[in-house]
């Protein structure tokens, strides 16, 4: 069974450059990682107006599956509510040892089962996103990191990715896993 990380933050935290260096590091060494992207856009789509996945669409297929020499895409249309546990379905079969999640904080931060990472710019961006998140929380990192007077109240580690870059695995591995 998977683990599920969520990098919940503002706009412009630090989030994905988390998830980018976590998976990057992670897959390297021979864990086999997932991501999910949370778009804020509410007209955003994948589909093409004019393409072929789209015409089939329009012509009321609900769900498409785009199927390429490297890589298979499936849009599902008509979707009005995420549902977390339909999403973390796709990767059940794939041999996924980590699955992060990028945004969905609204879904993730209550949530007792999904380890989270805090991204934030500052320490009252800190102060705001934990007030809305549930234990367990591996580490605040993002440009408050990098901060020279940090939070000291925390029991959480701050880590800057950019200074100590292997600290950030290494929690990770720990809590996940129980490597160090």
């Amino acid at each position: 069974m998977a683990k599920v990380v969520a990098v919940i933050g503002s706009k412009d935290s630090g989030k994905t450059s988390t998830i980018e260096y976590l998976i990057s590091n992670l897959s390297k060494e021979g864990f086999n990682i997932a991501s999910v992207k949370h778009v804020h856009e509410p007209d955003f789509t994948i589909d093409v107006e004019g393409k072929d996945t789209w015409r089939h669409a329009r012509a009321g297929a609900k769900v498409i599956a785009i199927v390429a020499s490297k890589e298979v895409v499936v849009i599902k249309k008509g979707v009005s509510q995420i549902k977390l546990e339909e999403i973390l379905k796709n990767f059940e079969d794939e041999g996924i040892d980590i699955i992060f999640i990028e945004g969905l904080r609204s879904i993730t931060a209550k949530r007792r089962d999904i380890y989270k990472i805090i991204t934030a710019k500052d320490k009252g961006d800190l102060e705001t996103i934990m007030k809305g998140v549930t234990p367990p929380i591996l580490a605040i990192t993002g440009m408050v990191a990098r901060l020279k007077s940090k939070p000291s109240n925390l029991r959480v580690p701050i880590i800057d990715i950019y200074d100590k870059r292997s600290k950030l695995v290494q929690v990770v591995k720990h809590h996940l896993i129980g490597l160090s």
